[in-house]
């Protein structure tokens, strides 16, 4: 079982203590590496529905910290919470499109507020129990995948600098999470079978749609096939991503095959759900336009020509082979070497060369479909 890290004899250290089982096994790993541990816990969601275990995730935190004999501090970040990662959320949303808040999360709060807060503790170096890797090369803090490809977190820290990078450990980031449950085990952690935070934490197991309508008023309009015949009524495009097939209640038609439907595309100007059945050609795209790009240690050479580079675009896809282009102003044009399924905006692509996580950028919008006419011209129109 691997999990060496580096010397950290003595230095302090102000770990991300979430309350779940793998901070936890990062907390036994410092204590282990003989670091000066520091525990921080967060609370980022003000809830009183009960829906987010915030309260409970405490009290877990708690009783780790006792066990180890750690000292525990807790903070609450839900003004900037709202302010920095909520807010986008809900504009993005607002949008039409399909937001990842997690990779703002990091970005503003855990390796944001969060490390300013952790250095006024006088941590050194921070720690989470994300499954990443950090290394330095060519003098350069880099971001490297997590060495279990089922866990790797890497595609939600793209976002975060290469100077937090480089006063960042990961723990468990040469670990398989049936090791980090081992671990737990066999030190006596109570919590070693704690199912796995899913989702957003402010969503929790509620009903996304429930809770979305709380902020956003919904807007109906009609669910429409590619040639544009309407089919029924959406309940507002906030609800729906492309390659959506559940939830759409137009299966069963008599006017249709039994192929399932799926959503291919939004028409925000019409307000228009644009579905197709089966493996529809329209599920699938050869190249993207991403804004807001951010690269760890700088653009990689070559994109002002276009760069063969690897990406992914949505947690635990597999690196996709693409080609990069800088088009100036934060946007890049991304070819796909293989048209990819379900491209959604608002998503991140995030770009690798090999283990190396490069950065990323906001997927703003497809540009090109294989062997097909742009759909919302097909579809637009009633």
């Amino acid at each position: 079982m691997a999990h060496s890290l580096p010397n950290i004899a003595d230095r302090s250290v102000v770990l991300g203590l979430s309350g779940g089982v793998d901070s936890a096994v990062a907390a036994i790993l410092l204590k282990d590496a003989n670091a000066k541990v520091q525990a921080l816990h967060m609370t980022n969601w003000e809830d009183d529905d009960g829906y987010c275990t915030s309260a409970e995730d405490l009290q877990d935190a708690r009783h780790v910290c006792e066990q180890l004999e750690i000292p525990l501090h807790h903070v609450n970040f839900s003004r900037q919470y709202r302010d920095r990662v909520f807010e986008y959320f809900l504009d993005e949303y607002r949008a039409g499109r399909t937001p990842n808040p997690d990779v703002l999360c990091n970005r503003e709060i855990k390796f944001g507020v969060f490390r300013d807060y952790a250095k006024r503790l006088g941590g050194e170096l921070l720690a989470t129990g994300h499954y990443a890797r950090t290394a330095t090369i060519d003098g350069v803090p880099t971001l490297l995948k997590g060495a279990d490809p089922d866990k790797d977190q890497s595609y939600f820290l793209h976002a975060i600098s290469a100077d937090a990078i480089g006063e960042t450990i990961f723990p468990l980031g040469n670990l398989v999470k049936e090791e980090v449950r081992q671990v737990a085990r066999d030190r006596g952690i109570a919590i070693h079978d704690k199912k796995d935070s899913t989702g957003i934490c402010f969503i929790g197991e509620r009903p996304f749609r429930e809770f979305l309508s709380t902020y956003l008023a919904a807007n109906p309009g009609p669910i429409r096939s590619l040639s544009g015949r309407e089919l029924g009524q959406h309940s507002g495009l906030m609800y729906y991503t492309l390659g959506q097939r559940q939830g759409l209640g137009i299966g069963g038609r008599n006017d249709a095959n039994e192929l399932p439907w799926y959503v291919v595309e939004k028409v925000i100007e019409d307000n228009a759900l644009i579905v197709d059945q089966g493996e529809s050609p329209w599920l699938y795209s050869d190249s993207l336009l991403a804004s807001d790009a951010s690269w760890i240690a700088g653009p990689p050479a070559g994109l002002d020509s276009g760069r063969q580079l690897s990406v992914r675009i949505r947690y635990r896809q597999n690196d996709q082979a693409c080609t990069v282009k800088n088009l100036g102003n934060q946007q890049l044009e991304v070819v796909f070497d293989a048209p990819q399924r379900a491209v959604a905006p608002g998503q991140f692509a995030v770009f690798y060369e090999g283990d190396v996580c490069l950065g990323g950028a906001v997927i703003d919008r497809i540009l090109s479909r294989p062997n097909v006419d742009n759909p919302i011209n097909a579809a637009a129109s009633t």
